[in-house]
């Protein structure tokens, strides 16, 4: 996931690798559900009249297209986003067609810190900001599982990043 074992510089190991929490997911599981449940409806409930066959046809369209918009997209894009930790490097891939690789080297990271609301904390997710000195400058992740972790995990690399023992 995110970076093959092949894209590894010589001595570089792989910490952690993860994509964002499932919860970019319940809405649009919901969207999966109300739209089956609503043009299902709409389409055994239809009145039978002369054209009630496109009408059908119709319904069945345009459940598909709200489908792909409001499910199926927001899944692809879930699935096809993660984030690597290595000793040497955070590595941020995200896109499903054309394809974004970001890396961060530890030796640029000057801040980390990591910010949960109540309902992050109940689910285990949060939002990790991290400051570097690359031309980016800040980037924020939303909604990373297992937050207290990954920023464990972070200051540890860049500890070791520091101390010259990558």
């Amino acid at each position: 996931m995110g970076l093959p074992d092949h894209h590894l510089t010589e001595g570089e190991q792989r910490i952690r690798a993860f994509r964002p929490h499932w919860k970019r997911l319940v809405i649009p599981l919901l969207a999966l559900i109300l739209i089956i449940a609503g043009s299902s409806a709409a389409i055994f409930f239809m009145p039978a009249f002369e054209y009630d066959s496109y009408a059908r046809i119709a319904v069945a369209v345009i459940a598909v297209g709200l489908l792909t918009v409001w499910s199926f997209v927001p899944y692809v894009q879930w699935k096809n986003t993660s984030y690597v930790l290595t000793s040497h490097r955070l590595t941020i891939s995200t896109g499903v067609l054309n394809r974004s690789n970001d890396d961060i080297p530890m030796s640029k990271v000057n801040t980390v810190s990591a910010d949960q609301t109540l309902m992050e904390r109940i689910l285990g997710c949060g939002t990790l900001n991290v400051e570097s000195a690359g031309e980016q400058g800040h980037i924020t992740l939303r909604d990373i599982p297992r937050i207290q972790d990954v920023r464990a995990e972070l200051f540890r690399a860049l500890d070791d990043a520091s101390d010259g023992d990558p």
